[in-house]
C-alpha cells in the first residue's frame, strides 16, 4: 500500500542572529535537510519552513538551528494569540529582558569609553598613572559591554563564518591583549609614561603603546549601532498585533432573552448578538435583525457605507454607523476575515527576501582579508629576522587599523539625518533596509480611499430646480440631514452648514431604513434621499435633474434628491472628494520614472473617475484586501519592483507583500505597521518626497561605506610595514569617523520638492 507523505508547515521564532548572514547560514543548514524547504528573516527573526512531516520532526529543525549557534521556538497558537491582552505577535518578555541587556552595555561602554578616549587623545589629561585608569575603565567595556561580538564571533569561527562581529572581535581583543602585554612587560606600565601628539611615521617595537582608546572606543559606537537596530526590529510584529487590536474586545451577546456582555473571544458560531449605533461588530455574521449603514471602509476600501438589513452578511471590525442591528454570528477566531488578513500580512512580511546589509556584504570579503594579511604580516617579519615584538606589534596595528570604527558610524549616522529630517517634513523612515529598495522600485501602486482621496464623504455638488434657490435647498436638507447618524447625510449637513450657516432644528423627523430621511422643516414638508422615496409621494424628478443624477452616478458619486412641498427642488451629489495635492503627487511620482497604477475596492465607475482626474491611466478598481495583495504579487511577476501607498487595514497585507511600502501617517496603525516609510502628513506628494529622502540617504550611505574602507585599506600597507604609529593609528580613525559624519550631515540640506 502506498504511503502518501504530508507536508507541513511551520514557523520558528530565531533567536541569536546579529546580521543578515546569520539568517543566511541558518537558512543552508535547514535546506540540506532532505525534505524540508526554509526562508529565514532576519528582519522578522522569524523561520518560514515547508517539510515532510513523515521525515522531519519540528525538534528535528529546532535541533539543526540550535547546532547552528542559535535558538529557535515555536511561536504561540494564533488562538491564543489573538485572545485580547494576549497578542502573541508583540515582543515576547525575553525578548525584552535582551533589549534591557543591550541597552545596559551601551550605557556601560559610553560612560567609560569616552575618559579613555579623552585622555589618550589629549596629552593634558595623561596624569601619572592614567594608563592605569584607563585600563580599569577598558576592561568592562571590552569583556562585559563587547561580549554580544566575541560571543558572535565564537560561533561564526566554530562554522567557518567571518563577518563584521568577528571583525569587531579580533580588532578589539588585540587592542586590549597588547595594550595588557605593553602594560605588564613593555614600558607602557611605566609612571609618567605619555602619549606624545605626533604624527610622525616610524618603526617601534610597540612595548611603550597601548590601544586601550580603539578597543573600547570601537566597542562602544558599534554596541550603540547594534541597539538602536535591534529596538527598530522589536517592532517587526506590530502590524499583526494592530490588526488583531482593531476588532470589538466585548460583545453584547443574546442569551434567553438578556443582554449578557461577554469577551469577543467566547462567541461561538450561532450566537445572537446586539450592535448598537457607533459600535464595531464583534465578529462576521448575519443580520437577522434591524437595518443600518456600516462603515467597511477599513476592510474593503469601500468609501460609501453599506445598507444592510436582515439578511445580508457583515464583517468583524466594522463600524455600525446607523441603527441597532442584531446580527448571527458565522464564523469566529482564526476563521474571521479580519483574522485572515493578518495573517495575509504576516505571511507577506515573512516571504520578503531579507535584506543584506552592505557592510556585511563587504566585511564578508574583507574580514578573511585582513586577518589573513595580519598573519602574513607576523610571519613575514618574523622571517626577515625581526624580534617577536615588532613583528606582533605590525600584526597588531594591521587588526586595529582594520577595525571598522567609522564602518560602525556609516549606516546610523546617515539614518540618523536622514530619518531626522524626513520627520520634519512628514516622512518617517524605518530602518537601513527600507532604503535599498527605493532604488529599485519602478511602479508605484495607489490605494484610492484616504490615499488619493479624502476618504471622507464630502456635498460636492448642488444642482437646483429651475425655481429654486440654492441656499434654502442647503437649509432645509441638512437641517433634516442634521438629524440623523447617517454618514452620507452627516456629509450633507457639514457642507450645508459650511455654506450656509447655522441649520435650523425640524420641527418632524422620520428615518426611513434604506430610502432616506423625512420630515418637517420651517413648516415645509421636507424628503430628503433616494429618487425611489420621492416616488413613493408620486413626486418626479424633472428633465433637468433627471440629466444631473445620470451625470453624477456616471461620475461615480453617489446622487441625493431633494423635494419639499410635493415638488423635486434638487439633485445633490456626495462622493469621497480628490484631495487637492494628489494630481501634482502624481506627476511628482512620474518625474522619478515611477508609473503609477490606482488600486480600490470602489466600483469602477468612481475608480476610474478618480483616475483621471489626477492624471493616472492604469486602474484596478472592485478589489478585495487579499485580491490587493494577488496583484501585488502579479505586478511583482512580471519583473516589476512595486512600491504601494495605503491607509487602510484593507491595505495592510499589500503593504507588507510590496518591495516597498508607503503607509499614510492618517491612516490605521495596522497599515503604518505594516508599511517601510510613513508618510505623517497625509499628503500624496509626501511619497515622491519620501523616495528621494530615501534614494539619497542610501547614496550617503554608500558614499560613508567608500570612505570608511577607503581609510582602513589606503592605512593597511603602511601598518603591516610597521611605519603606523599609535598617534597615526587614531588620528586616521577620528579623521574617517569626522569625515562619515560631515557627509551624513549634509542630509540636512535636504529640501521637499515645491
Amino acid at each position: 500500500m502506498a504511503h502518501t507523505a504530508t507536508h507541513q508547515e511551520v514557523e520558528l521564532a530565531i533567536g541569536g542572529m546579529t546580521c543578515a548572514s546569520c539568517a543566511a547560514r541558518i537558512e543552508k543548514k535547514l535546506n540540506r535537510m532532505d525534505g524540508v524547504e526554509a526562508t529565514v528573516n532576519y528582519a522578522t527573526e522569524k523561520a518560514k519552513v515547508s517539510f515532510v512531516g513523515d521525515e522531519v520532526s519540528i525538534q528535528d529543525l529546532i535541533g539543526t538551528v540550535e547546532a547552528t549557534g542559535y535558538t529557535a521556538t515555536e511561536p504561540r497558537p494564533r488562538a491564543q494569540a489573538a485572545e485580547p491582552g494576549k497578542s502573541g505577535d508583540g515582543p515576547a518578555p525575553e525578548d525584552d529582558h535582551e533589549l534591557r541587556t543591550l541597552r545596559q552595555r551601551v550605557i556601560t561602554a559610553v560612560a567609560l569609553s569616552v575618559p579613555v578616549i579623552a585622555m589618550a587623545m589629549i596629552p593634558a589629561l595623561q596624569f601619572q598613572y592614567w594608563q592605569w585608569l584607563s585600563l580599569t575603565l577598558a576592561a568592562p567595556v571590552v569583556t562585559y559591554a563587547g561580549w554580544p561580538f566575541h560571543r558572535a564571533a565564537w560561533t561564526n569561527l566554530r562554522h567557518g563564518a567571518a563577518t563584521m562581529d568577528t571583525l569587531v572581535s579580533v580588532g578589539t581583543s588585540a587592542a586590549f591583549l597588547w595594550s595588557l602585554y605593553a602594560l605588564f612587560f613593555g614600558h607602557a606600565g611605566m609612571p609618567g609614561m605619555t602619549h606624545p601628539f605626533e604624527l610622525t611615521i616610524s618603526r617601534s617595537d610597540g612595548a611603550s603603546n597601548i590601544y586601550l582608546e580603539a578597543a573600547a572606543g570601537v566597542t562602544a559606537f558599534i554596541l550603540a549601532g547594534r541597539y538602536f537596530e535591534a529596538r527598530s526590529k522589536r517592532k517587526a510584529g506590530a502590524a499583526l498585533k494592530a490588526l488583531m487590536e482593531l476588532g470589538a474586545k466585548e460583545v453584547t451577546v443574546l442569551r434567553d432573552g438578556k443582554e449578557v456582555r461577554v469577551p469577543t473571544a467566547e462567541l461561538a458560531v450561532g450566537d445572537r448578538f446586539l450592535v448598537r449605533p457607533g459600535e464595531k461588530i464583534a465578529t462576521d455574521g448575519i443580520v437577522v435583525e434591524g437595518s443600518s449603514a456600516v462603515d467597511a471602509a477599513m476592510l474593503t476600501g469601500e468609501s460609501v457605507p453599506v445598507e444592510v438589513s436582515p439578511g445580508d452578511g457583515v464583517t468583524g471590525a466594522t463600524l455600525n454607523a446607523g441603527g441597532r442591528l442584531v446580527v448571527e454570528a458565522t464564523r469566529v477566531g482564526a476563521d474571521t476575515q479580519l483574522a485572515r488578513m493578518a495573517k495575509l500580512v504576516e505571511d507577506a512580511q515573512n516571504g520578503k527576501a531579507a535584506a543584506q546589509r552592505l557592510a556585511d556584504r563587504i566585511s564578508a570579503v574583507f574580514v578573511p582579508i585582513v586577518i589573513l594579511l595580519a598573519l602574513g604580516t607576523l610571519g613575514v617579519w618574523l622571517a626577515t629576522g625581526e624580534g617577536w615584538t615588532a613583528a606582533f606589534t605590525a600584526a597588531v596595528a594591521v587588526l586595529i587599523i582594520a577595525c571598522p570604527c567609522a564602518l560602525g558610524l556609516a549606516t546610523p549616522t546617515a539614518l540618523m539625518v536622514g530619518t531626522g529630517r524626513g520627520a520634519q517634513l512628514g516622512i518617517l523612515i524605518k530602518g537601513p533596509e527600507v532604503l535599498e529598495t527605493t532604488r529599485k522600485v519602478d511602479t508605484v501602486v495607489l490605494d484610492k480611499t484616504g490615499t488619493v482621496t479624502t476618504g471622507k464623504m464630502t456635498l460636492l455638488a448642488v444642482h437646483t430646480a429651475e425655481t429654486t434657490d440654492e441656499n434654502e435647498v442647503l437649509r432645509l436638507a441638512g437641517a433634516l440631514e442634521n438629524a440623523s447618524e447617517h454618514p452620507i447625510a452627516q456629509a450633507v449637513a457639514a457642507g450645508a452648514a459650511a455654506r450656509t450657516g447655522a441649520l435650523p432644528t425640524p420641527e418632524d423627523f422620520a428615518n426611513i431604513p434604506g430610502l432616506g430621511v423625512q420630515g418637517i422643516v420651517e413648516g415645509h414638508a421636507v424628503l430628503v434621499g433616494r429618487e425611489k422615496l420621492l416616488a413613493e409621494w408620486e413626486i418626479r424628478l424633472p428633465a433637468g435633474l433627471v440629466l444631473a443624477k445620470q451625470q453624477a452616478e456616471a461620475a461615480g458619486r453617489t446622487a441625493i434628491t431633494v423635494a419639499w412641498d410635493g415638488e423635486a427642488r434638487a439633485v445633490l451629489e456626495v462622493a469621497d472628494a480628490v484631495k487637492d495635492t494628489s494630481a501634482e503627487a502624481i506627476t511628482r511620482l512620474r518625474k522619478l520614472g515611477l508609473t503609477p497604477i490606482l488600486l480600490t475596492g470602489d466600483n469602477k465607475a468612481v475608480a476610474e473617475a478618480v483616475a483621471a482626474e489626477v492624471g493616472i491611466d492604469e486602474v484596478i478598481a472592485e478589489v478585495m484586501p487579499e485580491d490587493k495583495v494577488d496583484v501585488v504579487k502579479r505586478l511583482q511577476a512580471e519583473g516589476r519592483s512595486v512600491a504601494m501607498v495605503g491607509d487602510g487595514v484593507n491595505d495592510a497585507a499589500a503593504l507588507a507583500q510590496a518591495d516597498l511600502g508607503l503607509a499614510m501617517g492618517t491612516g490605521t496603525d495596522a497599515a503604518i505597521e505594516a508599511g517601510d516609510l510613513t508618510l505623517v502628513r497625509g499628503d500624496l506628494r509626501a511619497a515622491a518626497d519620501a523616495i528621494r529622502l530615501a534614494r539619497r540617504t542610501l547614496g550617503t550611505i554608500r558614499t560613508n561605506l567608500f570612505w570608511a574602507f577607503a581609510y582602513n585599506v589606503a592605512a593597511l600597507p603602511l601598518a603591516a610595514l610597521g611605519l603606523l604609529s599609535p598617534m597615526i593609528a587614531g588620528a586616521a580613525m577620528a579623521f574617517s569617523s569626522v569625515f562619515v559624519v560631515g557627509n551624513s550631515l549634509r542630509l540636512r540640506g535636504f529640501k521637499a520638492a515645491s
